[in-house]
Formats: structure tokens, C-alpha cells, sequence
């Protein structure tokens, strides 16, 4: 489906390759260009949001579409992150955001082939973490030696507040899904 609302989330996903390829791409301020296209991206997230409601463009694939793209965005910076920053200071709490996101939309997958989406809605907690990773994620994709450590311990330490943030949302979610979980078929 064509609307305005879907098109901004195409667009985002069309920016996971770029984001990688200017980061890699050896260009005068690459880390920066980049910081700023996932800025752009991550912008879009809400964007696309705010479209749909506003111009009453949801749709079924929107619904689809919009937490693929979320996804790809995150995972694909995560990934790229853990190759600059290869220590298991970044890559545990790493790994701990892209297995919660797994988990989460396995768990969304599930309840919505037992009619119980909603239960599993995006929570107020599941914003915040997602606010607080988009920006640990811009900070890290900008950050270069030649800047104060300070951003680089604030870009780590956002991403391990992230992590926590992230068991907690999927703790509340799983919580949720409990009933539906282990209820007798």
C-alpha cells in the first residue's frame, strides 16, 4: 500500500544501507553523516506514526511494516556498533537489546495468532527504552578518538541503561502475555 505514512517508513528502511555504507565509506566526517542519517531514521519512526493517525493512513501493512523497519534500523546499528566497539563491555548489553527485540516480536507474533494483540501493545516503558537506544546509538555512530572519552562513556552507558531498560519492557510484556501463555488449549 502507497500512502504518505509508508513511504516514510520505506524510507527508513532504505536508509540501513546507506547509514553503513557512509560509515565505512572513508569520507571526511563519515561518523557524523552517519550519526545524522539514523538521526533522520529514527525521526521517522515517529513520523510515520504521527502520518497515519493524523491523515487516517493505518493500514494492516503499516502495522507490519513500521516495527520490521524499528527493527532493521536498531539491529543493523547494533551489529555495525559491535564491530567498532568488539569488547564484551558493548557487545553483552548488545546482545541482550537485539535478543529482547527477538523475543518481543516472537512473543507480539504469538499473541496476535491467538487474537490477544493488544496485550502486548507498546508499553510507555518500551518507549523510553527505545528513545534512550536511539540515542545511545547516535552518540556511539559519532563518536571519533578525537572527541573527550566523556561521550564515549555517556554513549555506553546510555546503551547499558538501554539494556536494562530493555529486560524490564520485555518482563512487563511477558508478564502480560502470561494468561494467554499458559492457559490449557
Amino acid at each position: 500500500m502507497l500512502n504518505a505514512a509508508n513511504m516514510v517508513t520505506y524510507c527508513r528502511v532504505l536508509l540501513v544501507p546507506v547509514i553503513v555504507l557512509v560509515y565505512y565509506s572513508g569520507i571526511a566526517h563519515s561518523q557524523l553523516i552517519a550519526a545524522f542519517l539514523f538521526t533522520i531514521a529514527s525521526i521517522s519512526d515517529w513520523l510515520d506514526g504521527y502520518l497515519a493517525r493524523r491523515l487516517n493512513q493505518t493500514s494492516p501493512f503499516g502495522a507490519f511494516l513500521d516495527p520490521v523497519a524499528d527493527k532493521l534500523l536498531v539491529v543493523m546499528a547494533l551489529v555495525l556498533l559491535t564491530a567498532i566497539y568488539p569488547s564484551p563491555w558493548f557487545v553483552v548489553p548488545t546482545a541482550i537489546i537485539i535478543g529482547r527485540e527477538v523475543f518481543v516480536s516472537a512473543l507480539r507474533e504469538w499473541m496476535a495468532s491467538n487474537n490477544q494483540r493488544d496485550a502486548v501493545a507498546v508499553g510507555y516503558i518500551g518507549k523510553v527504552k527505545t528513545t534512550v537506544q536511539m540515542i545511545a546509538i547516535i552518540v556511539l555512530l559519532a563518536y571519533t578518538p578525537a572527541w573527550p572519552q566523556f561521550f564515549l562513556q555517556t554513549g555506553y552507558g546510555l546503551i547499558y541503561l538501554a539494556a536494562a531498560l530493555s529486560l524490564w519492557s520485555m518482563a512487563q510484556y511477558l508478564i502480560k502475555a502470561m494468561p494467554v501463555l499458559t492457559a490449557k488449549q
